[in-house]
C-alpha cells in the first residue's frame, strides 16, 4: 500500500512539470534601475541586491528548484508580486513622492522583518539579514527619502 502511495506521488510531481508556468523574465539592460542610477553604500548594495532584487527588479535569478513545480509556481507567484509592489529596475522613472513612499516602506518593512521574506533566507543564505544590518538598512532608507527633499 505505501509503495503504490509513493508511486502515485511520483507520477504526480511527474505530471505537475508538463503543466506550463512562465517565470516572470529576465532583463540585465535596465535604465532605470536603482543601483546603477543612485549613489548608494557598497554595504548597502551588497545587502540589496542579495536579500531583494531577485523578487524586486527585473535581474531575478532563478535557482534550479524554480523550474520544479509546484516550487515553480511560488518563485512566479512572489516574484510577479515583489515587482509589482517595488521594482528597483523602474526606480528611476518613478515620482519623488513615490520614492520617497518606496523608501520609507523599505525601511518599516525592513524594521519589521516582514523582508526578505521568512521563506527566502531558508534556501539563500546570503539574503539573511542581522539585527545590525536590518538597522543599517533603515537608517539608510529614511535618510535617502530625506535626502530627496533636501
Amino acid at each position: 500500500m505505501v509503495k503504490k502511495i509513493i508511486i502515485g506521488l511520483v507520477a504526480l510531481l511527474i505530471l505537475l512539470q508538463f503543466i506550463p508556468n512562465e517565470l516572470p523574465e529576465v532583463r540585465i539592460d535596465n535604465p532605470h534601475d536603482f543601483l546603477a542610477n543612485n549613489d548608494v553604500p557598497a554595504e548597502i548594495e551588497s545587502m540589496l541586491r542579495a536579500s531583494c532584487y531577485d523578487c524586486h527588479s527585473n535581474e531575478t535569478r532563478y535557482p534550479w528548484y524554480s523550474y520544479v513545480a509546484p516550487v515553480s509556481w511560488l518563485v512566479r507567484r512572489d516574484t510577479w508580486m515583489g515587482r509589482e509592489h517595488l521594482n528597483f529596475s523602474d526606480w528611476n522613472s518613478f515620482e519623488k513622492a513615490d520614492m520617497a513612499e518606496a523608501y520609507y516602506e523599505l525601511a518599516e518593512e525592513v524594521e519589521d522583518g516582514q523582508m526578505p521574506m521568512k521563506i527566502y533566507p531558508i534556501m539563500h543564505a546570503d539574503a539573511k539579514l542581522s539585527d545590525e544590518q536590518r538597522q543599517a538598512i533603515v537608517n539608510w532608507a529614511e535618510a535617502a527619502a530625506e535626502k530627496l527633499y533636501e
